[in-house]
């Protein structure tokens, strides 16, 4: 169970990897709903304009009159936008496709790259008294994830059991050290889980070597499988601990999240 104490600052993890389809939505629902398996409080922030996270946690399209986007444009405050999701004791700050146009309508704005920052660290953000806020962001090194990093104390970032897979991580971790320099020295990487993974799959398994050898601790000792019931959860607008909280892709996300938690030492599960 948490320790958590009252409107203590939460732990922000921003979910990043600029290549899409590696997982990334799959992986910040899932590890959301982990956490409030062990009893904490989670926030989940939608930075994808395609809305994939809300729509996976059981938000409406016709429910998201207030996403991330007036979020972002000022517009609104957190705790105004927050709704409850299908999963109890995870919330979400949703997004739909206004946040597309983020980067445009935001350039002028020469707070441009802290504006989720301040929003997370504003006094009405505090005393929703969340444990964790996982950032899902989307599939770009866009003025989004440059906002999200910023944000955050740490980079959760899937990588896909796939040919090319550590040439693409290259580039984040370029931004990653970037983000250190100039506004976010603090900024950690929580790790890098590898994703789709297939143990009969001799590619798969040369992946996941080279990323061990490269990366080392870094790598968290849990890889997600490939596994047909994390296909089919969002469908049902569900994580697949809920779905099928048997299946292997359950066992290896809730394996996951417990490797996250012990992280932070001061959070027993």
């Amino acid at each position: 169970m948490s320790d958590r104490e009252p409107h203590k600052a939460p732990r922000l993890i921003a979910v990043a990897n600029q290549k899409g389809g590696v997982g990334k939505t799959t992986t910040t629902i899932n590890v959301a709903a982990g956490l409030a398996e062990f009893g904490y409080k989670v926030l989940l922030i939608d930075l994808d304009p395609q809305g994939n996270a809300s729509t996976g946690l059981g938000i409406e399209s016709s429910q998201r009159s207030k996403t991330t986007y007036d979020l972002l444009l000022e517009e609104a405050p957190i705790e105004a936008l927050i709704l409850p999701s299908s999963v109890r004791n995870v919330s979400v700050c949703p997004a739909n496709a206004d946040l597309a146009s983020a980067d445009i309508d935001l350039v002028s704005n020469e707070k441009r790259s802290f504006l989720l920052h301040d929003a997370l660290h504003s006094k009405g953000a505090l005393e929703m008294g969340m444990d964790f806020i996982l950032i899902d962001c989307p599939p770009s090194l866009s003025l989004l994830t440059v906002n999200a990093l910023v944000a955050a104390q740490s980079v959760l970032i899937p990588l896909q059991s796939e040919f090319f897979a550590l040439e693409g991580l290259s580039q984040l971790m370029l931004t990653i050290r970037d983000i250190r320099k100039t506004a976010n020295p603090s900024l950690r990487i929580e790790g890098v889980v590898i994703t789709m993974a297939d143990g009969r799959n001799r590619l798969s398994q040369q992946v996941e070597a080279d990323a061990r050898e490269t990366l080392g601790d870094l790598v968290f000792a849990t890889t997600i499988p490939r596994n047909v019931r994390v296909s089919e959860a969002p469908s049902y607008a569900l994580p697949v601990l809920s779905y099928d909280p048997s299946s292997k892709g359950a066992e290896a996300y809730r394996r996951l999240t417990m490797e996250i938690v012990a992280r932070h030492s001061n959070v027993q599960v």
